[in-house]
């Protein structure tokens, strides 16, 4: 951190090209904006640049980091969300006099870069849960301990911290638990034009919830980078012009619209081509590839496959060159990352994390590869690990929940990975009134347990309502109705009462 904040200043004080080099997710945009906004503060006029996904890829490849050097000749490079693993790539930068600077948070290979400066909380023990604009706010704030600017408030910026940590689904535990609890907070009173156009296309209401940035905010703001160019989304947080801020906005959210028609066909697709494996009920993991699935949903697929079969999920879309770009989502007790490291033989690149990676390789790779990975994951995973359970942290009666249940409730949030919310049991409840079917995919129904009327949805239901009395898993929420506040049970599985267990 020292080093960095040394050479940041020498460039700022001598006037030098800065170049902040970011990826095209949550993560990378927020932070592109924050670091951005801070570097303005102190007079400097950094370049912001992504690279496009479809044309150049993650990272600091080979084409982006040409257009990035030939377009804005940078004396200082930053790299936001990516360079862990591209230690040849910084070499031949700093080869022709550029100093690279690496902020980021994915695995750190046994030959990590050499560079001015490399920050990855992978490297120690301690901090191994931030994700990139966490590492970019403590930057900030290591700037300002050195040089303070009076008018400059960094907790005015927590916003765009909250958003890229919980968007990057990392732990929400320690200090980024801090962050993101004050984050949401400021978001309600947010100062950015964009973010507040962001929310009223979102349909955002408050108290902001983790949730609403992670279903609602989140997909909008990379629906740009998966289907086009993310400088829309970016574009998007740093403007200061009402009509340019509604119009983007407006932008993203069509785009998500096309980004989940899409998604839902090539889920569509990969799951037929799952079960038309003959020996898929036998296999520990999934492995689907097909040519012209467009490579910015595979990731969402792979999530999509995960909670459908309860399986690592790979993902890979194939160009009309045979090259394919593939993503993965994991289960717990399988790392993803280490398991395409087992599998590297047959890959052309990859990187990620233990739940979620992505990867490329050739078309005629792709039944060796898959074969390898499958293997591997039957070797890894037990049985056991393979059979989903809801694990309930609490038996709850009708009487319990009270509005000062759910006061309490709500003093554990923000909930998310790491901070996970309550699954909460009510056993034998019985329905009353009519149950209401909401978009064709939402039913709504009530529920008398210990004298008390309780409200239930239960979202994206399968199948038919059991044989009552009910036993019900559920995450307690409140629901404002008819402007107040009503305790609203959110139900993740319901049984009739007499199959026990």
């Amino acid at each position: 951190m020292a080093a960095a904040v040394e050479r940041i200043f020498q460039a700022i004080d001598h006037r030098e090209r800065i170049a902040l080099y970011g990826d095209y997710d949550v993560d990378g945009i927020t932070s592109l904006t924050l670091l951005a906004r801070v570097l303005q503060a102190y007079g400097a006029s950094p370049a912001l640049f992504l690279p496009m996904r479809i044309e150049e890829g993650y990272g600091l490849t080979a084409e982006g980091v040409a257009r990035c050097l030939e377009t804005h000749r940078p004396q200082l490079l930053i790299a936001l969300d990516c360079g862990t693993s591209s230690a040849d790539r910084i070499a031949e930068i700093e080869a022709t006099g550029v100093d690279v600077l690496v902020i980021d948070h994915h695995e750190v290979p046994p030959d990590p870069p050499r560079c001015r400066a490399f920050i990855n909380p992978k490297s120690g023990a301690e901090h191994r849960y931030f994700c990139t604009v966490g590492l970019v706010f403590k930057l900030c704030h290591a700037l300002l301990k050195q040089r303070r600017l009076p008018d400059l408030d960094l907790r005015q910026y927590l916003d765009l911290v909250a958003i890229g940590t919980i968007a990057d689904l990392v732990p929400l535990i320690a200090e980024n638990r801090i962050l993101v609890y004050h984050g949401l907070k400021q978001l309600e009173t947010t100062k950015w034009i964009g973010v507040k156009a962001l929310m009223r296309v979102a349909g955002i209401t408050f108290p902001i919830r983790p949730d609403d940035v992670g279903f609602r905010m989140g997909p909008r703001l990379n629906a740009a980078g998966r289907l086009g160019l993310a400088e829309a989304a970016l574009n998007l947080l740093l403007t200061s012009d009402e009509g340019v801020a509604s119009s983007l906005a407006a932008e993203l959210d069509q785009q998500n619209r096309a980004r989940q028609q899409l998604e839902q066909q090539t889920f569509e697709a990969a799951c037929r081509a799952w079960e038309g494996d003959p020996e898929f009920a036998s296999h520990c993991a999934i492995v689907v590839g097909e040519t012209g699935w467009h490579p910015g949903v595979v990731g969402i697929v792979a999530a999509r496959l995960v909670r459908q079969y309860y399986r690592p999920a790979l993902v890979i879309g194939f160009d009309d060159q045979g090259v394919g770009k593939g993503s993965g989502r994991s289960i717990p007790g399988f790392s993803l990352v280490q398991a395409l490291g087992g599998c590297g033989d047959w890959l052309t690149q990859y990187g990620g994390h233990e739940m979620a990676a992505g990867f490329s390789l050739p078309f005629e790779q792709l039944t060796m590869f898959a074969g390898a990975f499958r293997a591997l994951a039957k070797k890894t995973l037990s049985p056991d690990q393979l059979a989903p359970r809801l694990r309930i942290d609490a038996v709850v009666t009708g009487k319990d929940l009270t509005y000062s249940f759910l006061v309490a409730h709500e003093m554990l949030q923000p909930f998310g990975l790491g901070n996970w919310q309550p699954l909460l049991l009510l056993k034998a409840g019985e329905p009353t009134g009519e149950v209401k079917v909401l978009k064709e995919k939402h039913r709504v129904f009530g529920l008398r347990h210990g004298g008390r009327l309780l409200r239930a949805i239960e979202f994206n239901f399968n199948g038919p309502l059991p044989a009552p009395p009910w036993d019900l898993a559920f995450y307690l929420e409140p629901a404002v109705y008819r402007d107040q506040i009503q305790l609203q049970l959110r139900v993740e599985a319901i049984r009739s009462s007499s199959d026990g267990g």
